[in-house]
Protein backbone atom coordinates (compact mmCIF):
# COMPACT_ATOMS: atom_id res chain seq x y z
CA UNK A 1 0.00 0.00 0.00
CA UNK A 2 1.21 3.50 -0.60
CA UNK A 3 1.83 5.65 1.89
CA UNK A 4 1.86 9.35 2.22
CA UNK A 5 3.18 11.27 5.90
CA UNK A 6 1.40 14.62 6.77
CA UNK A 7 3.82 17.41 7.95
CA UNK A 8 1.59 20.79 9.11
CA UNK A 9 4.41 23.65 9.34
CA UNK A 10 2.42 26.41 10.34
CA UNK A 11 4.59 28.87 10.21
CA UNK A 12 4.10 32.86 9.19
CA UNK A 13 6.76 34.28 10.09
CA UNK A 14 7.87 35.24 6.06
CA UNK A 15 5.11 37.41 5.37
CA UNK A 16 2.91 40.00 7.39
CA UNK A 17 -0.70 39.20 6.71
CA UNK A 18 -1.76 36.97 9.84
CA UNK A 19 -3.94 33.59 10.02
CA UNK A 20 -1.57 31.90 7.28
CA UNK A 21 -0.49 29.33 10.37
CA UNK A 22 -4.19 27.76 10.42
CA UNK A 23 -3.69 26.50 7.07
CA UNK A 24 -2.82 23.07 8.08
CA UNK A 25 -5.58 23.46 10.78
CA UNK A 26 -7.86 24.43 7.74
CA UNK A 27 -6.56 21.65 5.38
CA UNK A 28 -7.44 18.92 8.18
CA UNK A 29 -10.80 20.46 9.13
CA UNK A 30 -11.82 20.18 5.35
CA UNK A 31 -10.74 15.90 5.52
CA UNK A 32 -7.70 15.73 4.09
CA UNK A 33 -6.75 12.76 5.73
CA UNK A 34 -10.19 10.53 5.17
CA UNK A 35 -9.97 11.70 1.28
CA UNK A 36 -6.88 10.17 0.95
CA UNK A 37 -7.17 7.03 2.57
CA UNK A 38 -10.29 6.50 0.09
CA UNK A 39 -7.77 6.87 -2.31
CA UNK A 40 -6.57 3.84 -0.82
CA UNK A 41 -3.34 5.40 1.11
CA UNK A 42 -2.35 4.32 4.45
CA UNK A 43 -1.97 8.12 5.82
CA UNK A 44 0.30 9.10 8.61
CA UNK A 45 -0.63 12.82 10.51
CA UNK A 46 2.80 13.56 12.35
CA UNK A 47 1.02 16.48 13.51
CA UNK A 48 2.78 20.50 12.80
CA UNK A 49 6.05 21.01 13.55
CA UNK A 50 6.69 23.61 16.44
CA UNK A 51 6.75 27.15 15.38
CA UNK A 52 7.81 30.15 17.12
CA UNK A 53 4.74 32.57 17.83
CA UNK A 54 5.49 36.29 16.40
CA UNK A 55 5.33 37.98 19.68
CA UNK A 56 7.59 36.32 21.57
CA UNK A 57 10.35 37.32 18.69
CA UNK A 58 11.86 40.38 17.13
CA UNK A 59 11.62 40.49 13.54
CA UNK A 60 15.37 41.65 13.18
CA UNK A 61 17.37 42.99 9.93
CA UNK A 62 14.40 44.62 8.33
CA UNK A 63 15.46 43.43 4.31
CA UNK A 64 15.29 39.67 5.85
CA UNK A 65 12.39 39.45 8.61
CA UNK A 66 12.57 36.62 11.25
CA UNK A 67 15.86 34.91 9.52
CA UNK A 68 17.03 33.34 12.17
CA UNK A 69 13.36 31.73 13.07
CA UNK A 70 12.98 30.71 9.94
CA UNK A 71 15.91 28.92 8.95
CA UNK A 72 15.51 26.80 12.96
CA UNK A 73 12.18 25.56 11.51
CA UNK A 74 13.67 25.26 7.57
CA UNK A 75 16.26 22.93 9.29
CA UNK A 76 14.09 20.79 11.03
CA UNK A 77 11.71 20.86 8.76
CA UNK A 78 14.20 19.49 6.19
CA UNK A 79 15.03 16.68 8.65
CA UNK A 80 11.44 15.77 8.62
CA UNK A 81 10.99 14.76 4.90
CA UNK A 82 14.48 13.67 4.24
CA UNK A 83 13.19 11.24 7.26
CA UNK A 84 9.75 10.42 5.60
CA UNK A 85 11.34 9.37 2.37
CA UNK A 86 13.52 7.26 4.42
CA UNK A 87 10.55 5.53 6.15
CA UNK A 88 8.82 4.75 2.83
CA UNK A 89 6.56 7.44 3.14
CA UNK A 90 5.12 10.54 0.69
CA UNK A 91 5.63 13.91 2.06
CA UNK A 92 2.67 16.10 1.98
CA UNK A 93 3.57 19.60 3.26
CA UNK A 94 0.76 21.55 4.98
CA UNK A 95 1.98 25.15 5.29
CA UNK A 96 1.59 28.37 6.17
CA UNK A 97 3.68 30.29 4.41
CA UNK A 98 5.76 30.00 1.29
CA UNK A 99 9.09 30.00 2.72
CA UNK A 100 8.65 26.46 4.45
CA UNK A 101 9.33 25.48 0.73
CA UNK A 102 13.13 26.02 1.23
CA UNK A 103 13.29 23.21 4.01
CA UNK A 104 10.76 21.23 2.00
CA UNK A 105 12.84 21.04 -1.25
CA UNK A 106 16.21 20.44 1.01
CA UNK A 107 14.99 17.46 2.27
CA UNK A 108 14.30 16.14 -0.96
CA UNK A 109 16.97 17.07 -2.34
CA UNK A 110 19.56 15.62 0.53
CA UNK A 111 17.67 12.57 1.13
CA UNK A 112 18.10 12.09 -3.01
CA UNK A 113 21.65 13.17 -3.18
CA UNK A 114 22.58 10.40 -0.85
CA UNK A 115 21.88 8.06 -4.15
CA UNK A 116 23.97 10.48 -6.18
CA UNK A 117 20.46 12.16 -7.58
CA UNK A 118 19.62 15.18 -8.06
CA UNK A 119 15.40 16.34 -8.32
CA UNK A 120 13.76 18.76 -10.31
CA UNK A 121 11.03 21.24 -9.07
CA UNK A 122 7.86 22.41 -10.21
CA UNK A 123 6.99 25.87 -8.66
CA UNK A 124 3.65 26.68 -8.70
CA UNK A 125 2.40 30.35 -7.69
CA UNK A 126 1.26 33.79 -8.49
CA UNK A 127 4.64 35.32 -7.92
CA UNK A 128 7.66 34.60 -8.70
CA UNK A 129 9.46 34.12 -4.89
CA UNK A 130 12.55 35.06 -6.68
CA UNK A 131 13.44 38.05 -4.46
CA UNK A 132 16.80 38.41 -2.20
CA UNK A 133 17.38 40.50 0.96
CA UNK A 134 19.28 43.01 -1.36
CA UNK A 135 16.28 43.10 -3.45
CA UNK A 136 12.86 42.73 -1.52
CA UNK A 137 10.63 45.77 -1.22
CA UNK A 138 9.24 44.53 1.87
CA UNK A 139 11.79 42.02 3.36
CA UNK A 140 9.65 38.70 3.91
CA UNK A 141 10.71 35.84 3.19
CA UNK A 142 8.16 33.97 1.88
CA UNK A 143 9.18 36.01 -1.40
CA UNK A 144 12.49 34.94 -1.44
CA UNK A 145 11.89 30.63 -1.07
CA UNK A 146 12.54 29.62 -4.62
CA UNK A 147 15.82 31.90 -4.70
CA UNK A 148 17.11 30.39 -2.19
CA UNK A 149 16.19 26.44 -3.37
CA UNK A 150 18.62 27.89 -6.63
CA UNK A 151 21.27 29.36 -4.00
CA UNK A 152 20.10 33.07 -4.05
CA UNK A 153 20.26 34.77 -1.12
CA UNK A 154 20.95 33.89 2.65
CA UNK A 155 22.98 31.16 3.44
CA UNK A 156 21.08 30.18 6.16
CA UNK A 157 18.14 29.05 3.35
CA UNK A 158 20.29 28.38 0.78
CA UNK A 159 22.47 25.96 2.38
CA UNK A 160 19.82 24.20 4.62
CA UNK A 161 21.42 20.95 4.04
CA UNK A 162 25.02 21.65 4.42
CA UNK A 163 25.06 22.88 -0.22
CA UNK A 164 23.55 25.00 -2.70
CA UNK A 165 21.80 24.80 -5.06
CA UNK A 166 18.79 22.34 -3.85
CA UNK A 167 17.57 22.09 -7.46
CA UNK A 168 19.58 22.88 -10.66
CA UNK A 169 18.54 25.78 -12.41
CA UNK A 170 18.35 23.94 -15.39
CA UNK A 171 15.25 21.60 -13.48
CA UNK A 172 13.43 24.54 -11.81
CA UNK A 173 10.44 25.70 -13.33
CA UNK A 174 7.81 28.13 -12.49
CA UNK A 175 4.30 28.05 -13.29
CA UNK A 176 1.39 30.87 -13.66
CA UNK A 177 3.91 33.36 -12.53
CA UNK A 178 1.85 37.03 -12.98
CA UNK A 179 2.99 39.52 -10.26
CA UNK A 180 7.15 39.84 -10.12
CA UNK A 181 8.98 42.94 -8.34
CA UNK A 182 11.10 44.80 -10.19
CA UNK A 183 14.04 44.12 -9.50
CA UNK A 184 13.46 40.45 -8.72
CA UNK A 185 13.36 40.03 -12.68
CA UNK A 186 16.96 40.40 -13.10
CA UNK A 187 17.39 37.26 -10.71
CA UNK A 188 15.05 35.19 -12.71
CA UNK A 189 16.87 35.98 -15.99
CA UNK A 190 20.07 35.21 -14.15
CA UNK A 191 19.12 32.10 -12.68
CA UNK A 192 18.20 29.75 -15.31
CA UNK A 193 14.93 28.77 -14.17
CA UNK A 194 12.12 28.25 -17.14
CA UNK A 195 9.28 30.71 -16.41
CA UNK A 196 5.70 30.08 -17.44
CA UNK A 197 3.85 33.03 -17.05
CA UNK A 198 0.06 33.66 -17.40
CA UNK A 199 0.32 35.16 -20.50
CA UNK A 200 1.84 31.90 -21.51
CA UNK A 201 -0.58 29.12 -20.72
CA UNK A 202 -2.83 31.83 -22.38
CA UNK A 203 -1.68 31.74 -25.71
CA UNK A 204 -0.04 28.38 -25.82
CA UNK A 205 -2.50 26.85 -23.73
CA UNK A 206 -2.10 24.71 -20.34
CA UNK A 207 -1.61 21.45 -20.98
CA UNK A 208 1.71 22.47 -23.62
CA UNK A 209 2.72 24.35 -20.95
CA UNK A 210 2.58 21.62 -17.93
CA UNK A 211 3.97 18.83 -20.92
CA UNK A 212 7.06 20.84 -20.93
CA UNK A 213 7.31 21.55 -17.27
CA UNK A 214 7.06 18.48 -16.33
CA UNK A 215 9.84 17.14 -18.99
CA UNK A 216 11.95 19.80 -17.65
CA UNK A 217 11.88 19.01 -13.97
CA UNK A 218 12.57 15.33 -15.31
CA UNK A 219 15.39 15.38 -17.15
CA UNK A 220 18.33 13.44 -15.77
CA UNK A 221 16.73 13.42 -12.23
CA UNK A 222 14.80 11.12 -9.83
CA UNK A 223 11.96 12.89 -10.06
CA UNK A 224 10.49 16.94 -8.58
CA UNK A 225 9.27 18.55 -5.60
CA UNK A 226 5.99 20.32 -6.23
CA UNK A 227 4.96 23.28 -4.36
CA UNK A 228 1.54 24.99 -4.61
CA UNK A 229 0.85 28.47 -3.94
CA UNK A 230 -2.91 28.84 -3.58
CA UNK A 231 -2.80 32.24 -5.25
CA UNK A 232 -2.44 30.91 -8.32
CA UNK A 233 -5.62 30.39 -8.56
CA UNK A 234 -7.78 33.21 -9.35
CA UNK A 235 -9.28 34.83 -6.31
CA UNK A 236 -12.72 34.14 -7.15
CA UNK A 237 -11.97 30.59 -6.19
CA UNK A 238 -9.40 30.75 -3.28
CA UNK A 239 -10.27 34.02 -1.71
CA UNK A 240 -8.07 32.87 1.57
CA UNK A 241 -4.69 33.10 0.55
CA UNK A 242 -2.43 36.28 1.95
CA UNK A 243 -1.40 37.89 -1.63
CA UNK A 244 -4.35 37.38 -3.59
CA UNK A 245 -3.92 38.42 -7.51
CA UNK A 246 -6.74 38.44 -10.48
CA UNK A 247 -5.97 36.69 -13.33
CA UNK A 248 -4.96 33.85 -11.91
CA UNK A 249 -5.89 30.05 -12.94
CA UNK A 250 -9.56 28.57 -13.04
CA UNK A 251 -10.96 26.05 -11.18
CA UNK A 252 -10.44 23.45 -14.19
CA UNK A 253 -7.08 24.17 -14.71
CA UNK A 254 -5.80 24.15 -11.25
CA UNK A 255 -6.73 20.41 -11.36
CA UNK A 256 -5.47 20.23 -14.87
CA UNK A 257 -2.25 20.96 -13.46
CA UNK A 258 -2.35 18.59 -10.90
CA UNK A 259 -3.70 15.55 -13.16
CA UNK A 260 -1.00 16.07 -15.46
CA UNK A 261 1.70 16.00 -12.61
CA UNK A 262 -0.07 13.04 -11.14
CA UNK A 263 -0.24 11.15 -14.69
CA UNK A 264 3.53 11.46 -14.64
CA UNK A 265 4.08 9.24 -12.06
CA UNK A 266 7.67 11.59 -11.11
CA UNK A 267 6.71 13.74 -8.01
CA UNK A 268 8.66 13.14 -5.30
CA UNK A 269 6.77 15.49 -2.43
CA UNK A 270 3.97 17.40 -2.81
CA UNK A 271 3.61 20.98 -0.61
CA UNK A 272 0.30 23.38 -0.42
CA UNK A 273 1.22 26.62 0.93
CA UNK A 274 -0.20 30.09 1.82
CA UNK A 275 -4.25 28.98 2.89
CA UNK A 276 -5.35 31.61 5.46
CA UNK A 277 -8.63 30.77 6.71
CA UNK A 278 -8.91 34.33 8.47
CA UNK A 279 -10.11 35.59 5.17
CA UNK A 280 -10.87 32.89 3.51
CA UNK A 281 -14.96 32.19 2.71
CA UNK A 282 -16.71 29.29 4.46
CA UNK A 283 -13.25 27.65 4.23
CA UNK A 284 -13.47 27.57 0.55
CA UNK A 285 -9.68 27.55 -0.12
CA UNK A 286 -8.28 25.00 1.89
CA UNK A 287 -11.49 22.54 0.45
CA UNK A 288 -9.85 23.43 -3.42
CA UNK A 289 -6.49 22.88 -2.07
CA UNK A 290 -7.95 19.60 -0.47
CA UNK A 291 -9.40 18.51 -3.88
CA UNK A 292 -5.93 19.80 -5.87
CA UNK A 293 -3.80 17.59 -3.49
CA UNK A 294 -6.32 14.71 -4.34
CA UNK A 295 -6.07 15.19 -8.21
CA UNK A 296 -2.07 15.30 -7.84
CA UNK A 297 -2.22 12.23 -5.75
CA UNK A 298 -4.34 10.22 -8.81
CA UNK A 299 -7.56 11.08 -8.30
CA UNK A 300 -9.26 11.03 -11.75
CA UNK A 301 -12.57 11.79 -13.17
CA UNK A 302 -13.29 8.15 -14.67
Amino acid sequence: MRKVRIIGVPLDLGQERRGVDMGPSALRVAGLNDRIRELGFQVEDAGNLHVPIREMRAAGDHRAKYLAEIATVSQHHAAWVRRTLRQGFFPLVLGGDHSIAAGTVAGVSSYYRRKKKSIGLIWVDAHADMNTPETSPSGNIHGMPLACCLGYGPKELTHIAGYAPSVPPQNAVLVGVRDVDAREKGIVKESGLTVYTMRDIDERGLRTVMEEAIAIADRDTAGFAVTLDMDFVDPAEAPGVGTPVRGGATYREAHLVMEMIADSKRMLSLEMVEVNPVIDVANKTAALAVELALSALGKKIL
